[in-house]
């Protein structure tokens, strides 16, 4: 498999500086640009500038959650076509659920591998 995801933008956005400097090593070394972010604020507030081709979001976070913070992007009109993948620490149903109501387009459990991130830029991310 050959996928090149040279300059491909994607933001992370997780309160748990680890799991982001793991996507953020794991997305690089794959040639994305990686934009992180420590919660739904910080990253509503560099979205706009920075345009990612697709969103991943812990949904266990402080002051505002995953599902708050995909709700607003989707509803946005500039973002509603962006890619928000959920991230959980939990394989629940009802997480699932409850994402797919805001309207994300994954949901990925934690731990997560190089392989599943890869995959999920390459299902919902067009190349060129």
């Amino acid at each position: 498999m050959d996928d090149n995801f040279e300059g491909v933008k994607v933001m992370v956005i997780d309160d748990s500086k680890t799991i982001r400097r793991t996507a953020e090593t794991l997305l690089s070394k794959a040639g994305c640009e990686v934009i992180t972010a420590t919660d739904g604020f910080d990253a509503l507030a560099k979205i706009a500038d920075s345009q990612p081709a697709i969103i991943f979001v812990d949904i266990m976070m402080p002051r505002l959650d995953g599902y708050q913070t995909c709700a607003l992007i989707k509803n946005n009109a500039d973002f509603q076509s962006t890619p928000v993948i959920m991230l959980s620490s939990k394989d629940g149903l009802f997480d699932r659920a409850k994402g797919r109501i805001v309207g994300s387009d994954q949901y990925l459990t934690k731990p997560f591998s190089k392989d599943e991130l890869l995959s999920a830029i390459r299902d919902h991310v067009k190349a060129g």
